[in-house]
């Protein structure tokens, strides 16, 4: 009975281990090269592709570093056609200075389960002869389980025989068929006159000569660099042109006949490449928006048959100018520092044979803030020194521009501190007259603002300066004692204007008083004048007495005295 419990606890512990050990068997997966292995001669280009075996469980994800021997082998270019990938976390990038290639991409779901899985295809050109070993760095490959699993199980390599170069022409059959025979003539042609360059040209024409005694010639056009002629011209002809070829590599193959029989074949190797290479789209590493003036930019293209040579890459309005060799397959690739602005960059794709690709793409570069003018004087004398102060960002280059009339007459650079302040004293020398500044700042990246808002300042000569001090200082005594005058003459005539109101009021009342006085005095007159004819009636009936003629004599002179007296003061207030 224990024996039985025994055996029974090992099969449990067996039957658990088969499960536990099941799916790292069953969900291995794997990174290999296609081919794997092969010869290349020197200048030849070949490509290798990137695989993923996963057959038992779906993956979704791969990455992977490729390392190969840079000085032996250049990548022209990679291609994506035909990957299982619908998604990439990043452009596959290529570095041939540090001989490496990165991958990383994204199956989505259900994802890819299968023995052959195309990722990337990386296109070599060999440098050197020697031993070309591919092998990967690191590697993973991510089940489609919802978890991210790595289920990589190993990683292959490959390795090429790298011969020597491949030869420039195509040597003529060295020995005679028979003896006596015509030798290998010698072809050339214009349309394709070089067998190493390639041509966008579908139309060859061929030359030869044509010695005396040559009876026929035979001629063949084909893919093969050995081949003897089959098409017979009789009697023998010096050219031939043959029309609307097909793009690859040719061979012209001629061989003269006499009448002691066929020579030497001569062997012509021409190449024809009439198509651009494949399209293809500029990206940006970092956004097509961003605040460094040097965008990194990624752009991959192929071209078959002859291969891409190189790029041209034009900026906005700019001169187009050419990438260096050793760059052109180096993506990403930073652009030359740019303006803050948007812009376009163009980018030409030459193939061998001149074929030309063209790829656009905006983008914008944003400013940096302007600097801030903080301390300056706006008026000095001419000779003296200006001295400007401002913040902005630390450890950065500011320029200063003088702008007179609207046109920049100097320009000078001063570095800001770790806290951003800056100081110049413009070493210049300033000639008299009004001046504008604006400064402008650059980060250490190249990053640039727009120019910050103007101050004005103003230059005076010690001549002026002296002219306008004295003008100054004159105006300073002459002023006070002009307003002394101005209000002086104000007062007397205010006052003046205030006597002539008053004297006018005056007489108006004077009038109004030497009306009502008249006419007070017209009827007291009126009234005594009664009186006195009443006493001049009474003096008709009886005889007035003595005392009485007295009183009536001086009633009357009083009164006439009395009427010229008022009349004469009157006329004296009037008067004054």
């Amino acid at each position: 009975m224990a024996e039985f419990k025994k055996i029974k606890f090992l099969l449990y512990l067996a039957f658990v281990a088969f499960f536990v050990a099941l799916p790292a068997t069953v969900s291995a997966a794997n990174l290999y090269f296609s081919p794997s292995s092969g010869s290349r001669a020197v200048g030849a280009t070949f490509s290798v592709s990137v695989y993923v075996s996963s057959a038992n469980q779906a993956m979704n994800a791969a990455s992977g570093v490729v390392s190969y021997p840079a000085d032996k082998l250049t990548v022209t270019s990679l291609s994506k056609t035909g990957s299982i990938f619908t998604l990439w976390v990043q452009e596959p990038l290529f570095s041939n200075s540090a001989g490496i290639v990165n991958f990383e991409g994204i199956a989505l779901n259900p994802g890819f389960t299968g023995a052959s899985g195309k990722l990337l295809t990386i296109n070599f050109r060999v440098k050197t002869a020697g031993s070309a070993s591919l092998n990967f760095s690191s590697g993973t490959v991510l089940a489609n389980d919802g978890q991210g699993t790595n289920i990589l199980a190993s990683l292959g390599d490959a390795q090429f025989n790298l011969a020597g170069a491949v030869p420039t022409t195509i040597s003529p059959t060295t020995s005679s068929i028979i003896s006596g025979t015509p030798s290998a003539p010698k072809i050339s042609s214009l349309t394709h006159p070089d067998p190493n360059k390639w041509y966008a040209l579908k139309d060859a024409k061929f030359t030869w000569t044509v010695p005396s005694g040559v009876t026929g010639v035979r001629l063949l056009v084909g893919k093969t660099s050995d081949s003897i002629p089959t098409v017979v011209y009789t009697p023998a002809i010096s050219e031939k042109e043959v029309n609307d070829l097909s793009n690859g590599i040719w061979y012209f193959h001629v061989q003269l006949r006499s009448a002691n029989g066929w020579g030497k074949v001569s062997h012509f190797r021409f190449q024809i490449d009439t198509q651009p290479p494949d399209p293809f789209a500029i990206k940006f590493a970092h956004g097509k928006v961003a605040i460094d003036p040097s965008p990194i930019i990624v752009f991959n293209t192929v071209d078959e048959p002859s291969g891409v040579d190189y790029y041209k890459i034009k900026i906005g309005d700019k001169n187009f100018f050419e990438v260096d060799p050793n760059l052109i397959t180096s993506n990403p690739y930073a652009l030359p520092p740019q303006e803050p602005g948007k812009n376009t960059v163009m980018v030409q794709a030459y193939d061998k044979a001149g074929n030309i690709a063209i790829a656009t793409e905006e983008f914008e570069i944003l400013s940096l803030k302007s600097p801030e003018i903080t301390r300056y004087e706006k008026n000095i004398l001419e000779g003296n020194l200006l001295e400007i102060s401002g913040k902005t960002y630390p450890d950065s280059d500011v320029d200063l521009f003088l702008l007179r009339k609207g046109k920049k007459v100097s320009e000078q650079r001063v570095k800001s501190n770790s806290s951003g302040d800056f100081t110049l004293i413009w070493s210049n020398k300033m000639e008299s007259g009004v001046y504008e500044i604006q400064a402008q700042v650059t980060d250490n990246r190249g990053a640039k603002s727009l120019p910050s808002e103007k101050i004005t300042i103003t230059v005076t000569s010690p001549t002026l300066f002296r002219i306008k001090s004295w003008a100054t200082n004159l105006l300073a005594v002459i002023m006070p004692l002009i307003a002394f005058v101005v209000l002086f003459l104000f007062t007397v005539w205010y006052g003046w204007r205030k006597f002539f109101i008053l004297r006018k009021k005056l007489k108006n009342e004077v009038h109004e008083a030497e009306s009502a006085i008249h006419k007070a005095f017209d009827l007291l007159k009126e009234d005594i004048r009664e009186q006195v004819k009443m006493l001049e009636k009474a003096h008709t009936k009886r005889q007035l007495t003595e005392e009485e003629e007295k009183i009536l004599k001086k009633l009357k002179s009083h009164l006439d005295d009395t009427e010229k007296f008022i009349r004469n003061e009157i006329e004296d207030i009037g008067r004054g």
